[in-house]
Parts: structure tokens; sequence; C-alpha cells
């Protein structure tokens, strides 16, 4: 819908009209949707809200989000500091803009993680410019000083988990007082998240185990707080029997070598596991780490034939490499959902998963829509591959109960459809206030 249509319809100044198109600005500070489910949620969110009829416009910073056609993207660039091939890099004098790139520049140097209070920053100046353009303002975990106060529209914010779950995991896999303290520093930044998630009066999170995590880890209070599961790409992520299933292969996404992907441990239980079934290999999506815990686990138990890194393939070639699996794993320690999880299963693929954070929500039960394992236990992981392995008919029937399960729960047009309506609630409760003050200022 054009501009001028939005203008000439009857309900153009009362977007809380349940037909009304709104105009959304959705913010990410990182986007790329082959490093993070955060890009892949902004990439179908928008997509399923401009299906809906929604004027969508993304703000984003480096790594820009890949979108669909027909939603806008807005580039709000920081200077890149972490990019490839030359991350930790110190800018040429030229590149400096503002004092907004000093602060980025000044954090680095310091050992912390400056985007999410840049990009903030960045995204209430340029909100600023454009005020009255948007209905509602939707921001993706950045969490930034920059959002609090008035944006010019209604603010709803998701919060995946919170990030002080990660700090947490890789302060107890800190091997020196050295390494703790750089941990510490590179997340102080959740300090400032949590802050500002307390002030907050309207935050969507994707699970209900990240529910409960919001309230004990950030303070906020449960009746701000809204559940709306996310999911797969259904009409991409389906079964194709045209694809050759290979013996033994095992499939798992990564998107760093980090404790909370619980990686090492299923390098663990894949050395284990060929000492019964030789075949057993694995597939990771993700970019190889030379040097690390992975690294590490792969050279001790002698599986560089046996350990495979894909990465910047198409979304046809993912979703095929998925499908040519006997098994996708998910080994995370913790997770706020588990995108890979739910496209796996989507495909037919059975699943093997750990109960780490809302992987069950999205899992199922053991032995029904999966196979689960505690986390960080390489023996139980082992078991449960072989197993699965083993067993044929157990593959298919966890496979067809696994996509039933997606279709029925978990779809991005669902995911759309919630988070609208959200944005209406959202948009009423601020148009109450807005009268309130309006009647005491008239009295």
């Amino acid at each position: 819908m054009t501009a001028e249509a939005i203008e000439a319809s009857p309900h153009a100044g009362d977007p809380v009209q349940g037909d009304r198109p709104l105009r959304i600005a959705l913010l990410t500070y990182k986007g790329n949707p082959f490093c993070g489910g955060q890009g892949v949620y902004i990439r179908h969110l928008s997509r399923e809200l401009a299906r809906l009829g929604h004027s969508v416009e993304v703000l984003g910073s480096q790594p820009y989000p890949v979108l669909d056609e027909g939603v806008p993207l807005t580039e709000l660039a920081s200077l890149d500091l972490y990019r490839s091939p030359d991350p930790f890099r110190t800018p040429k004098r030229d590149e400096y803009r503002d004092w907004i790139d000093a602060l980025e520049v000044a954090t680095m140097w310091t050992g912390g993680f400056p985007e999410p209070l840049t990009f903030s920053l960045r995204a209430r100046r340029h909100l600023a410019a454009r005020r009255g353009e948007f209905d509602v303002i939707h921001d993706n975990q950045t969490l930034g000083y920059g959002l609090l106060g008035d944006l010019g529209a209604p603010l709803v914010t998701t919060i995946h988990h919170p990030i002080t779950v990660d700090r947490q995991l890789d302060l107890d896999a800190a091997t020196s007082r050295r390494k703790r303290a750089s941990v510490r520093r590179w997340y102080g930044f959740t300090r400032m998240q949590k802050r500002v998630a307390r002030r907050l009066p309207s935050v969507l999170t994707v699970s209900g185990s990240s529910e409960q995590e919001i309230v004990e880890h950030l303070g906020v209070r449960q009746d701000r707080i809204r559940v709306v599961h996310i999911g797969a790409d259904t009409g991409l992520w389906s079964p194709d029997p045209s694809v050759a299933e290979i013996p033994g292969r095992i499939v798992t996404t990564s998107s760093a070598d980090v404790p909370l992907k619980g990686l090492v441990h299923l390098v663990e239980a894949l050395a284990k596991l060929r000492t019964e079934q030789p075949d057993a290999h694995l597939v990771v999506v993700g970019k190889r780490a030379e040097d690390g815990p992975v690294a590490q686990a792969i050279e001790r138990y002698g599986l560089q034939g046996a350990v495979e890194f894909v990465k910047g393939i198409s979304d046809q070639e993912l979703v095929d490499l998925v499908r040519s699996a006997q098994i996708s794993c998910v080994p995370s320690l913790y997770e706020g959902f588990s995108l890979p999880a739910a496209e796996a299963m989507a495909t037919g693929t059975p699943l093997v998963a750990t109960t780490g954070g809302a992987i069950p929500e999205v899992a199922g039960t053991d032995g029904e829509t999966c196979l689960a394992v505690p986390p960080g236990d390489a023996g139980a992981l082992a078991a449960a591959l072989g197993r699965l392995l083993g067993d044929p008919e157990l593959r298919r029937r966890l496979g067809a109960a696994g996509r039933n399960r997606v279709l029925d729960r978990f779809t991005w047009a669902k995911a759309a459809q919630g988070t609208a309506d959200l944005y209406r609630e959202r948009l009423a409760a601020h148009g109450a206030v807005g009268r309130g003050a309006r009647s005491v200022r008239v009295r």
C-alpha cells in the first residue's frame, strides 16, 4: 500500500484499527542470517509482516541483514570494527564521522563490545529525524540507552534470551583469572541491557523458558512480557525424497566456537560413536575455528576426516544438506528457542537435542518427536546418536512426528500474526496514556 493510500484510509489516524496497515520500523544492530539467529528472525519476520499488508522498514547495521523482496533496508552504518578479515581494526582518521564513532572505537580499545550502545544512539538520531513516519518501533535485542524515552512511536522489544546467560557460560569456561577479567569486560554491555530492559513497557520473547530467564536475570516484570513463538519457513524447509540420504551423516549448526553451543561435546560424542559405527561423520554449518576447544578436540580424537565445516552456502543448499543427513543434532547447553531444531524437524530429518533452555519447547517429548539428552553429556549424546543411526524405523517415525509438530506450532506466519497483535495492543495502550495526559492538561 502506498503512502498516499494509507493517508486516504478512513483509519489513517487510528492505527489501532485491525484492518489498518501499520508502518513498522524494525531495528537490528546485527542482521546477517548466516552468522546467528537474530538475522534469521529479522529476515523472516519482516517478510511475513509485509505479507500481512504492513509497511516494514528494517534499520540495521553491519553485518547487514539479507531481506526478501519488498522489505527495504536503511543502513545505519557502524565502523564495522569486527569485520572479516581484519577484526578489532583501528579505523583511519578520515573514517570518523562523529562522537558516536569515537565512543565505538574507545570501547573496543578497552576490551568492551560497543555495538548495542552505539547502534541505539544512531537509531535514536535517525528516528528523531523521521518522527511521525512510523506507527510502531520494534527493537531486536539492542537494549541500548538510545532507545529509552520518547522515540515518536510506541516501542516493542524482542529479547531472544538474556545475554547474561552467555556471559555466565563463558565465565564458567574461562581457565584463568586474566581470561575471566576479559570476559567480564567484553560483556560489560549486559549491565546496560539489564537497566534498559527493566524500563521497557513491552517485551516480546520467543519461548516460555526465555520468559523466565528474562524475569530472573533482567528483573523485567512478567506482566510486561509476551511469548510469541517463532519457527521455520515450512515451504522451504520441507521433506524431499529425491535428496539421497547419506549413511552416517549427522548435521549441526554452530555460529561460533563458544561454550553455549556445546559443539565440543558433540565432537567428543562423535569420537565415542565411531568406535562402533565408523561411517558416522559430522557436517557443521558454520565457520571452522583454527584454534579453541573444538579444533583441539578434533585433533585430539583424530577426527580431521570425520568433521566437515561448511559456510556461505545458499538457502537451498542448506536445506538439501539437512535433508541428506540421517540425524540433525542440537548439542547446545542453552538456547532461547533453537531455530535449527525447528528447521530440521520441518524437513522430516530426525532430531537429537539436549534439554538446555527452551529446546524441549521446540523439540517436544523424548521418544515422540526427538531423542533428548542432558546438556554437556557427551556419553548420552553418543548413545542417542548411535541408537538413531541403527534404527531406520525410529528415524522415520521421529522425522514425521517432528514435522507435524512444527506445522502445528512453529511457523513464521503465526509468529508475524502474534507480533502484529502485540503491536495493536501496544498502540492501544499508548493511545490511552496519551488521552489521559491530554485530559489532565485540560482540567
